[in-house]
């Protein structure tokens, strides 16, 4: 699951919203950098209630993913998002579109998400400027497997730049892949690639049901 998806159902507590975002967020500012479930149960009953939340948000990400992970949908959809990729941008060593095909099942249902759910993200994004990201380093230095002093910067930054609402438009979400395929060393993606977006888009949109928790 990606951001919106972990997020959605908790815009009245700000800081355990913030707690779903972390493992993501780790991805992007240290990827060495882990916050496990098991370095946070520890402090879900902690006196300070911004620490206890983000813990708490933290464990429900994993949780989260999890169930997420194991569903025939996200499979299924995966794989065949995998062979789409493949197919359409030629000749590839197997991992850029093993990788895409995993995310891009998360980031469309995110947009799906949106789309069905008009107003949503931006309280999502409202709920979250609620909190002070200083605060939210200094509880996931104390849960994560080393620390950082970039977190709180990056979260002003997530704030800012409101990336999620590119997921809408095609040409924006391929800028956004992008940037991940930098972040982890595999090649940009070919102008064959963006014409592949409507197909996947619509494929999220019909197992749109069998992708989310029974708790939605």
């Amino acid at each position: 699951m990606n951001y919106f998806a972990h997020g959605r159902l908790f815009l009245d507590r700000p800081y355990f919203l913030a707690g779903t975002a972390v493992p993501d967020w780790l991805n992007v500012v240290d990827r060495k950098m882990r916050a496990r479930s098991k370095g946070a149960l520890p402090h879900c009953d902690a006196d300070d209630p911004v620490m206890a939340e983000v813990a708490r948000g933290v464990v429900q990400h994993h949780q989260d993913d999890d169930w997420f992970h194991r569903t025939p949908a996200f499979g299924e959809l995966s794989w065949r998002f995998t062979v789409l990729i493949r197919d359409g941008i030629g000749a590839d060593d197997g991992l850029r579109p093993s990788f895409l095909g995993h995310i891009l099942v998360e980031l469309l249902l995110d947009s799906e998400l949106a789309k069905r759910n008009p107003g949503l993200l931006s309280a999502y994004y409202e709920a979250l400027g609620k909190i002070e990201p200083a605060k939210v380093e200094t509880a996931v230095n104390a849960i994560a497997t080393r620390t950082s002093d970039r977190l709180a910067w990056f979260i002003e930054r997530f704030l800012e730049v409101r990336f999620l609402e590119d997921y809408a438009e095609d040409e924006k979400l391929t800028l956004r892949l992008n940037q991940v395929l930098q972040r982890v060393k595999l090649p940009a993606l070919p102008s064959g690639f963006a014409p592949l977006l409507p197909i996947m888009r619509s494929a999220v949109a019909e197992r749109f049901d069998d992708l989310l928790s029974p708790r939605s």
